[in-house]
């Protein structure tokens, strides 16, 4: 958890950016940004927010379960800001910038019903054994045109060539060109997130689209991949689009994952799952093994609406085993050739709708 107090250099630079107030955010249960908004004289000034406990458990459609799961008496946490998450909102017209905040009890502990504080806690539990977990995220995504009206299909976006993409178009470069204005103002977007990018590909659907974001520290990609879901929305608004996440929302055609590649490095760098000779090492099987066992059990997490499901497909380049291979993308848990030093495991299960920080 953050210092309550402000450092005097995020103090100067929120002063030098000339934002009229800060977003105070947190991800729901679904991933989706929720929190208050403060002046930002008064977010320097050090201003508490409280809201109440339950708004993480918010479903997307603004449901919230029985108040056994957060209290009868429907109490607040503080919103406690990680001052390094501070940032400008690249979308805003008038300036105004954001900063990731803990949900915090009234006991001073994280809030057990924010999924940033799950994955807080899970990681102090490898740093006691000496671990830091390294991830990279893969996100698939759809545009589409823009869409008012949920109870109507999904129509694809009409470039600007005047067409639109009715098939498989895998690793082409037309689409991107054509989109080129939306995908500028995203890795803009980006860059003034602090979120390191690395590939971009068109996909296998029609107007499906993936970028990864480059490998790291697990709680900041975690904090990376919740901006970037948020900022892809927003961008594709101001460019008359519609960025969908759900993990199949065009029957017939292919769904959007969010893949995950995993590795563990011990205090002295070292990749865990390689030995000294540069072996696989028992901790990489035993990693893989744990997967095999618990990742059933944890499929809620992944696939966290009733629409994950129809991702997995056979011949849709979709998951359907546990199994794990070397290079091989017809299994779940895919081992990509690597050095010793680069050793992972992807998780190819969970969708683009699951919580990055789940």
């Amino acid at each position: 958890m953050s210092d309550a107090r402000m450092p005097a250099g995020r103090i100067e630079w929120l002063q030098h950016s000339k934002a009229r107030d800060v977003e105070l955010a947190f991800a729901d249960v679904h991933g989706f940004a929720r929190g208050k908004t403060l002046p930002a004289s008064a977010f320097i000034q050090g201003q508490q927010l409280r809201i109440a406990r339950a708004v993480p458990l918010q479903s997307c459609v603004g449901e919230f379960p029985d108040y056994s799961f957060y209290g009868e008496h429907d109490p607040d946490v503080t919103l406690t800001p990680d001052y390094d998450t501070l940032r400008l909102v690249p979308w805003a017209k008038t300036p105004r910038a954001l900063v990731i905040c803990d949900c915090v009890d009234h006991d001073g502990g994280l809030s057990p019903l924010a999924p940033r504080s799950i994955l807080k806690q899970l990681l102090a539990r490898y740093a006691a054994h000496g671990w830091t977990p390294i991830v990279a995220p893969e996100l698939e995504f759809y545009l589409f045109a823009a869409h008012g009206d949920p109870a109507q299909p999904f129509q694809l976006p009409q470039l600007p060539c005047g067409r639109r993409e009715t098939g498989f178009d895998a690793f082409g470069f037309s689409a991107l060109g054509e989109l080129e204005a939306f995908f500028d103002e995203l890795y803009q977007a980006c860059e003034t997130l602090g979120i390191a990018t690395d590939t971009c590909v068109h996909e296998m659907g029609p107007s499906q689209f993936e970028i990864n974001l480059k490998h790291g520290d697990a709680l900041k990609l975690a904090d990376d991949t919740f901006l970037f879901k948020t900022a892809l929305k927003e961008i594709a608004h101001r460019h008359g689009l519609s960025a969908v996440c759900m993990a199949k929302p065009l029957p017939g055609q292919p769904g959007s994952s969010m893949h995950i590649h995993q590795s563990l490095v011990d205090r002295r760098g070292r990749n865990v799952f390689s030995g000294d000779g540069g072996e696989a090492s028992p901790a990489f099987f035993g990693f893989i093994a744990g997967l095999q066992r618990f990742l059933p059990e944890l499929m809620p997490l992944f696939c966290p609406n009733p629409n994950s499901y129809r991702r997995f497909v056979k011949g849709m380049a979709a998951p359907v085993n546990l199994s794990w291979g070397l290079d091989n993308r017809s299994v779940g848990l895919r081992v990509p050739v690597s050095g010793p030093e680069a050793r992972r495991v992807e998780n190819r299960l969970p969708g683009c709708d699951a919580n990055p920080y789940l």
